[in-house]
């Protein structure tokens, strides 16, 4: 499935159906009179947030949404047809902005969120509503109300618990892979993580979603690399896991690096709370896990815990930190309970702890 997280979209509600003009026309009755129904009422435009979906991709395709219109007036006062409402579903986490987007019009936060975008216009009123003691025969009516138009951009921000971080082939895919059952790609080059990925860890009775976003590098707040776009994704986390490759050049120097990008894109990622993970620590010893400890630590780190994405050595130890920041239930317990499936791409893992015999970390 490709991933897209930015749209414009141009809606339109239904009009009024126009009012008739109508006499009764019967044998034996004397006097008819007027007898033109009003028209029916359009068709909003109604969002709704719905599970399943964590893309747009479906309105690069479809970018019109157009409602009907109601049904005209006729006579014997029959009211025309109202039009039905015009659905439009998004994923949770979707933002609707104006055409400028400098206005934030709706937040879809959770499943099944209903916000009318646009209402139908109201049907025109029949000559049989004109009808007076001194207008007996009226012939005039209302064509309908028009419908209301409006071009939106449509902003996903994925809804997750917990975000990854990092430097490019800081090992965030094989983390996530590890943790949860998600396929992310992995590869021995950098950005090999073009777009934003979800997956749902299950550890020790919490369920929780994890997204990995492509890797930030120097100078990403200017558009350096695949620079900032990605970070909307992670506004919402409760806290970011910053992974640091342990067999880097200066593991300080990769930490400064990220933070620096995060303040410099603000939204809050600035303040938001950040668990140190030394990634990769099967490719190195505790000793030297201790000493880049220390430097993170004077780094400005409160703790930093030494993992391995590859075979789940300090995983236990790192989760059993994430879920000290978890409300006592998430989004996706919530859903889980009234039997709602999260739009997250892979399903829950039970493999996010190290095996019997495997030697297990605890923060440096």
């Amino acid at each position: 499935m490709h991933f897209l997280d930015q749209a414009k979209v141009y809606l339109k509600s239904g009009a009024g159906g126009p009012g008739a003009v109508s006499f009764r026309r019967e044998k034996y009755i004397e006097y008819g009179g007027p007898d033109g129904g009003n028209g029916g009422k359009g068709g909003d435009i109604v969002f709704e947030a719905v599970a399943g979906l964590n893309t747009l991709i479906d309105f690069r395709y479809a970018q019109h949404f157009k409602a009907s219109r109601g049904g005209h007036g006729m006579g014997r006062d029959r009211t025309g047809k109202g039009a039905d409402d015009l659905v439009v579903q998004v994923p949770v986490g979707t933002q609707v902005l104006s055409e400028d987007k400098e206005e934030i019009i709706a937040d879809f936060t959770e499943v099944g969120q209903r916000i009318t975008m646009l209402h139908g216009g109201m049907g025109g009123r029949g000559n049989a509503s004109y009808k007076t003691s001194t207008n007996r025969a009226p012939r005039q009516h209302q064509p309908g109300e028009p419908g209301e138009e409006m071009w939106v951009w449509l902003r996903l921000k994925l809804l997750a618990d917990v975000g990854l971080v990092g430097l490019p082939n800081a090992g965030k895919s094989t983390f996530i892979n590890q943790v949860t059952n998600a396929r992310a790609k992995v590869g021995d080059y950098a950005f090999t993580t073009l777009v934003p990925k979800l997956g749902v860890v299950r550890h020790k009775g919490r369920d929780f979603v994890l997204a990995d976003i492509p890797g930030l590098i120097e100078g990403a707040a200017e558009g350096a690399g695949i620079g900032d776009r990605f970070l909307g994704h992670i506004e919402r986390c409760r806290v970011l896991i910053h992974l640091i490759d342990i067999a880097g050049d200066d593991p300080a120097d990769a930490m400064r690096t990220v933070e620096a990008e995060l303040d410099a894109y603000g939204a809050g990622l600035e303040d938001k709370p950040r668990i140190v993970a030394l990634n990769k620590l099967d490719l190195a010893d505790g000793e030297l896990a201790e000493a880049f400890g220390d430097e993170l630590k004077a780094a400005g780190a409160d703790a930093v815990y030494a993992v391995s994405g590859a075979t789940g050595a300090g995983v236990e130890a790192l989760l059993d930190a994430v879920l000290g920041y978890l409300p006592d239930r998430t989004a996706l317990e919530r859903e889980s309970e009234g039997g709602v499936s999260h739009p997250a791409e892979e399903p829950a893992s039970d493999g996010d702890k190290p095996g019997e015999g495997e030697e297990t970390w605890s923060p440096i």
